[in-house]
């Protein structure tokens, strides 16, 4: 009993708290860190090449809504000249082909009809 100390009645053994020294190999610890930052470049690289697809996505999405703005703005100033540009004609008879017009052969003979009527 004389290599433990005696605490509030309780027999206390040297060395058995607190954290342990650390014993790692140096050589392993470096090889860990060095492991562990490859890694981490890795994912950074994975991660940047993600967003690089992304806004090239997103900037030919941009390319192609422009180029319909341009289109619309084509056909309004057409329209602003009293001309009906083909495409909306299209869309119109288009539009007038959906609408139901009573029964199934009815709607078919009216569509040659426009047809027909437009040409």
């Amino acid at each position: 009993m004389d290599d433990n100390k005696m605490v509030s009645g309780k027999v206390k053994k040297p060395g058995k708290r607190g954290r342990k020294p650390a014993k790692i190999d140096l050589k392993a610890k470096l090889e860990r860190s060095r492991q562990s930052a490859r890694e981490c470049r890795a994912r950074k690289k994975l991660r940047y090449q993600y967003l690089e697809e992304l806004v090239s996505s997103k900037e030919r999405a941009i390319c192609a809504l422009r180029e319909e703005l341009d289109m619309y703005k084509q056909w309004c100033s057409a329209m602003d000249q009293g001309k009906i540009p083909s495409e909306i004609k299209a869309l119109l008879t288009g539009d007038e082909q959906k609408l139901p017009q009573g029964g199934s052969a009815g709607t078919k003979t009216s569509k040659k009809n426009n047809i027909s009527s437009s040409a």
